[in-house]
């Protein structure tokens, strides 16, 4: 007979398969598209950059409501706003799986899809604190987000091996299964009593919406028009990037969103978020180092693709393949640390995370070379794997257990806008500063070497001045071919590409050491102590 014991034990394994499960999903779906560009492309009859405007509709989508979706969690109750977030997300899937054109994509793709994780994610944040102790949190959060940054690591293997066999349609189809799943084991979820329900604050959704879409929106489009001096052909304004603008403009909404949410409180109406969270160390430090952690994960999983794929020429299988490494060391670090060290001090072992991290962009920056084969990245991904397994066991419990539980929702939605802007920054800091190197290196290569001739050293810089493109030496073999150009200046051409390449990929590197660097800095506030140990000596 089944003891009581055991009969809780299995139903907390079914509580956090369900929302590792839902964690897993709302990550899977950008790593596949990524690796599917093209095809998806061609299928749905437009161009990549049309594919490429979809995924950034889908991280603004994201980006604007997180916080938003956070607080209907607290209106309406954690386990329902998850399930309707599962409806809606599988409406999405399914319409994304079918859609015929562009527009029907970004519908169900960037629109319903990223309605749908605005309210899933803040909601698994809430529903693990509703559902284990304190003591059990940190293993909790530890494989609820070692399964989101699984599914980035196992997309790309994923997507691959459907695409080049079945269809990317078939992706988004099987999601649909498994949203379904997870509304079959979501009714095993424990809710907590929604005793209020107030109204939601239009204003402040408005004006949180605004801000995090201008900032968001400024990085995401950093790539096309330049941070500060606008590149050639991209829009100016007083002589500087719009992305300056927009990035100032969405930080004087935010400011007024935070004005107007102190006015809620003054008034004793409910505001979207209470400001005084902000001015909690340990919730702010939390965040920042999460944000810190999404801007490395995202850079790296932008740098190391792009090295194993255009300079060593490796399918997207075996690219995915050379992934899985730190899929291993993540689960085993993130699973591990909580059940072995349930004591141990959480600033320690961020701390130690964030080194283990570091340590690991310093050893692929070093063994990174012109001729370096794909096994350089082994001990990196391994090593990558047990920093972000280090922190992602660690930072969740950190964040929730630095408010009281009736605000886990809202911080949710905050702890999900830190990552994704996070994110966004990491993957625009990675990719601008490769670039930048490449072209610097590039056209450096070509105007001293006496094999190029100077009438084609000029043009380089001419039409290069907007950046150096990312491309296999093949590809440029190919452009220099059609070009006409003698084989022994394409020669030259294609070596200095080669060299500028990895010279992109260290700057891009060394700029993720140093944020890593950078985010150790913010570890003072993290809590010496595990939250259950002071619920003890309380």
């Amino acid at each position: 007979m089944e003891t009581t014991a055991m009969a809780a034990k299995r139903r907390g394994g079914t509580v956090l398969l369900t929302l590792a499960a839902g964690q897993f999903l709302m990550t899977l779906d950008t790593s596949v598209m990524n690796v599917s560009i093209a095809s998806v492309a061609q299928d749905v009859g437009t161009s990549v950059t049309g594919i490429q405007t979809a995924i950034t509709l889908y991280t603004l989508v994201m980006a604007m409501f997180m916080v938003t979706g956070g607080k209907i969690g607290a209106i309406v109750g954690r386990r329902r706003a998850f399930a309707i977030g599962c409806v809606v997300y599988g409406c999405g899937s399914l319409t994304t799986s079918l859609s015929p054109s562009l527009g029907v994509l970004i519908i169900g793709w960037s629109v319903l899809e990223g309605l749908g994780a605005v309210l899933i994610m803040p909601a698994i944040v809430a529903l693990v604190a509703s559902n284990f102790g304190r003591a059990e949190r940190p293993r909790a959060y530890g494989l609820v987000a070692s399964a989101g940054a699984m599914a980035v690591a196992i997309g790309p293997l994923v997507g691959g091996l459907v695409t080049t066999y079945f269809s990317w349609r078939w992706v988004f189809a099987g999601e649909v299964v498994l949203v379904a799943g997870i509304l079959a084991l979501a009714r095993r979820v424990s809710e907590t009593p929604v005793t209020t329900r107030p109204r939601v604050d239009l204003a402040g959704a408005v004006l949180s919406a605004a801000g995090l879409g201008m900032l968001v929106s400024g990085v995401l489009a950093s790539g096309t028009w330049g941070w500060v001096q606008p590149k050639p052909e991209a829009p100016a304004l007083l002589g500087l990037s719009p992305v300056v603008w927009l990035i100032l403009a969405g930080g004087v909404v935010l400011r007024l969103f935070l004005g107007w949410e102190r006015h809620m409180l003054a008034r004793d109406r409910e505001p979207l978020v209470d400001p005084g969270m902000l001015g909690n160390r340990q919730l702010t430090g939390g965040l920042t180092v999460f944000s810190f952690q999404f801007l490395i994960q995202a850079g790296l999983f932008f740098i190391v693709p792009l090295f194993l794929s255009i300079s060593l020429g490796l399918s997207t299988l075996a690219t995915g393949v050379r992934l899985l490494p730190l899929s291993v060391t993540l689960l085993l670090a993130a699973m591990g640390i909580p059940r072995f060290w349930p004591h141990i001090s959480p600033r320690r072992v961020v701390q130690a995370g964030l080194m283990t991290l570091f340590v690991s962009l310093v050893v692929f920056l070093a063994a990174l070379d012109a001729g370096a084969g794909p096994e350089v990245t082994t001990v990196p991904m391994l090593l990558a794997g047990l920093g972000i397994g280090a922190l992602a066991s660690q930072l969740g419990a950190v964040t929730v257990s630095a408010v009281p539980d009736e605000r886990t929702s809202e911080v949710g939605g905050l702890q999900n806008t830190a990552t994704n802007l996070g994110a966004s920054f990491g993957t625009a800091l990675a990719g601008s500063v490769l670039i930048a190197a490449l072209t610097t290196s590039f056209l450096n290569g070509v105007v001293d070497n006496p094999a190029v001739p100077a009438q084609v050293s000029e043009q380089s810089q001419v039409q290069l001045a907007s950046g150096a493109p990312f491309i296999s030496d093949a590809q440029l073999r190919d452009r220099l071919a059609q070009a006409g150009l003698p084989e022994a200046t394409a020669q030259a051409i294609v070596s200095a590409n080669s060299q500028a390449r990895i010279q992109g990929l260290r700057a891009s590197l060394a700029t993720l050491a140093a944020a890593a660097a950078a985010a150790l800095f913010f570890t003072r506030r993290i809590p010496r102590t595990q939250p259950a140990d002071l619920t003890r000596r309380g």
